[in-house]
Formats: C-alpha cells, structure tokens, sequence
C-alpha cells in the first residue's frame, strides 16, 4: 500500500511541480456563488464526504472572523509542518543571510532525488514553487540551530520544537516541529500585515514567492505539505494553507487531510477550491 502511494505521490507532485501547472489552478472556478450566507447552516462536510476524505478546513478573513470551520477539534489538534515550514525557512534564510535574495542559486549536488524537477541547481523562488527539499535543508544548515531557534521562539511558531543540532535539517520533515490549522492561519495573518519580528524586505519577498495564482479578481498565495511522503510513516498527512485576497478582502486558509489513497494528494486543492466557491470568493 506504501509503495503504491509513493508513487502516486511522485506522480502527482511531479505533474503540479512541472512549469506552467500551478498547483493552485484547480482552485479557480468559471462562476462565481452570490453570497457568503449563514456559515452557522453551512453543512461544511458535504465536500468531505463526496470526496472520501478524513480532514479538516479553517477559513478566516483579516479581522479572524471564522466563514468556515469544519471538524473543530482538528483545528486545534498539532500535525507535523511537513513543507508548509518552507514558508517559515524562507524568512529565516533572507533574514540571517543564508541566502541573498529570490534569485540567488544553490549548486545541486547531484544526488538524485525522488522528484527529477529537483534534480538541478534553483534559486528561492524555484524551489519553493517545487518544494524541493535538498534547498531547504541546506538553508537550514546556512542558518544553524541557534538562529533557527531564536526565530522560532521569537515567532511562537507551533510547539517550537526543532530537535538537537544534529536535527538541523530533518525536524519539519520528521515529525518533531507541529502546528495546529488555526496556528498556520495565525502565522499567515502576521506575515500579510508584516507583523513578523523579521523585516519588511523579508516578509515581502516572501509573500511574493508564495503567489501561486494571479487574477484581475483575486491573487492566491500558498503552500502544500505532505507528512510521510518517501517515508514509513504510520500516517501520511496532507497541508493546504495560504491566503487569498480579492479587491476587498483577505481570506486565510487551512486544509488538513488525511492521505490514504494517491488522489487524495489533490483533494487538499479540491477541497479549498470547493468550499471558496461556496463561500463567494471566486
């Protein structure tokens, strides 16, 4: 069954990694619903159930108002960050020098990895868009475990674990660094309003790295994650967070699935898409 979702896993990473697929295209929607509505008579588990899947969503706009809220307890139960960190990485390596800019690039080297669109040198903004991991671990090594966890407690980023030093490079990925849905979109309300102990130039480049999809009514900025992919974990979990702003209004949101099967990998997108087009955004 492991292997089996490997490689559905490879599969569908590789097919939203590949130039003009934004992972987020499966978010916009042809119509457009004509209200908000009453969230309280909202049966937010219809999309849940047609789709098969075990999870979760949170979706609130700027002033933390709460339009949508499926599965409570799960919203404010911690899952590993899995590459949903990268957002958090990224501000740490402009921040501490560990990287120039955007553009500046990392030499691969030349191990190949599960993905073959990880397979060469990137620059920040490449890297984030394919989430490839070798880039962010050796961000993470550029920084070192003092200033990563001094960032970490300053932000109050999840349970603020990072491990010993020689977990430098693994703790998002292992399981040992965890964050609640409602602490993801927390996290993101700060970083839009700049209010993260980190500067300005860092917190924007970053909030542009993060565009997945540009409209003339709307712009999505985002990341996945997937705890056990490529690995033996006992559960895969599956991320989608991020936020969309409209002309306005800002809405954040975060959704946490199960991954049992190889299509649930694209449910996280599904689902999002799904349950803002009930809610009017787009």
């Amino acid at each position: 069954m492991k292997f089996v979702l490997k490689l559905g896993a490879i599969a569908f990473l590789t097919a939203v990694a590949c130039q003009g697929l934004s992972p987020a295209a499966s978010l916009a929607h042809p119509h457009h619903s004509p209200s908000i509505g009453n969230p309280q008579t909202r049966d937010t588990g219809r999309h849940f159930r047609e789709l098969g899947i075990e999870g979760s969503i949170l979706i609130e706009n700027l002033a933390g108002d709460r339009l949508l809220h499926h599965n409570p307890q799960r919203n404010a139960t911690a899952f590993p960050t899995a590459s949903t960190f990268k957002i958090f990485n990224s501000l740490v390596a402009l921040e501490t020098g560990a990287i120039a800019n955007d553009l500046a690039i990392l030499t691969w080297d030349g191990i190949p990895r599960d993905l073959p669109t990880w397979n060469r040198d990137l620059n920040l903004r490449e890297a984030f868009r394919i989430s490839a991991v070798w880039f962010y671990q050796v961000l993470a090594r550029r920084a070192g475990h003092a200033q990563m966890q001094q960032w970490i407690d300053a932000t109050n980023y999840g349970n603020e674990a990072i491990g010993g030093p020689d977990k430098i490079d693994q703790f998002w990925l292992d399981g040992t660094l965890q964050i609640t849905p409602q602490e993801q979109i927390d996290f993101l309300r700060q970083l839009y309003r700049g209010e993260l102990p980190f500067s300005v130039r860092s917190q924007t480049l970053v909030k542009d790295i993060m565009i997945v999809e540009k409209t003339p009514t709307y712009t999505i900025h985002a990341k996945t994650g997937w705890y056990g992919f490529g690995n033996n974990a006992i559960q895969n979990i599956g991320w989608y967070v991020g936020y969309v702003e409209t002309a306005d209004q800002v809405y954040f949101f975060a959704t946490n699935i199960n991954i049992n099967r190889p299509e649930d990998g694209a449910a996280r997108l599904e689902l999002t898409r799904r349950h803002f087009h009930d809610l009017g955004v787009f």
